[in-house]
């Protein structure tokens, strides 16, 4: 199997590639469109401020690329706000693969928010295994909204999309390879989805 982790000089790219060796798996950092159109998974990471990540992903002419795959891919924090339609940070317009804008916690919470919290309404294979109000490791200063591709929900001023799914493209906002053994879990699970899933 093919992991390829899109290397596009926004992401927590060693972590990831860590965590996956840790699964027994080589995961191969790429910014080349061929290499990452013919892989198994894709891992499409995200760190930082979204409209100089988005910059960089259209440097690298990724931009087109990552809408058009037709394997699993899975978005991580800063990567699944990309995939969504927009986000306010930085007015950003996104890959529009999840039909949702990002938006950011109001001054009525510390912002950003680190640190752990639970998921809950838990609605696809990707958390098989995973229980209701397990605990993952979050950084993020933005959210989705809770919408129609809503598969798993985060609690921090009020409930939002803690995960996304459309088709084959997952996002989650957490960060599965620092929440020990669910974020394990997690990773584990999307390495076993399939494209028919």
């Amino acid at each position: 199997m093919k992991i390829v982790i899109i290397d596009y000089g926004a992401g927590n790219i060693q972590s990831i590639k860590f965590a996956f060796k840790r699964l027994g798996v080589k995961a191969v950092l790429s910014s080349n469109s061929d290499e990452i159109m013919n892989a198994d998974k894709v891992i499409f990471p995200g760190v930082g401020e979204a409209s100089s990540a988005m910059k960089k992903l259209e440097d690298s002419h990724l931009e087109k690329v990552i809408p058009i795959l037709t394997q699993p891919v899975l978005g991580i924090c800063l990567g699944m706000q990309l995939m969504c339609n927009s986000s306010e940070e930085g007015n950003t317009k996104g890959l529009g693969i999840f039909d949702t804008e990002v938006i950011k916690f109001t001054k009525k919470v510390k912002v950003p928010q680190i640190g752990w919290n639970q998921i809950t309404d838990l609605k696809s294979s990707l958390f098989h295994e995973v229980k209701e109000k397990d605990y993952i490791y979050l950084v993020h200063s933005y959210y989705a909204p809770i919408c129609a591709d809503t598969i798993a929900v985060s609690d921090y001023e009020k409930p939002y999309s803690s995960a996304l799914r459309k088709n084959n493209f997952y996002g989650v906002q957490f960060h599965p390879e620092k929440s020990s053994s669910t974020g394990e879990q997690i990773l584990k699970n999307f390495l076993r989805i399939n494209s028919n899933d």
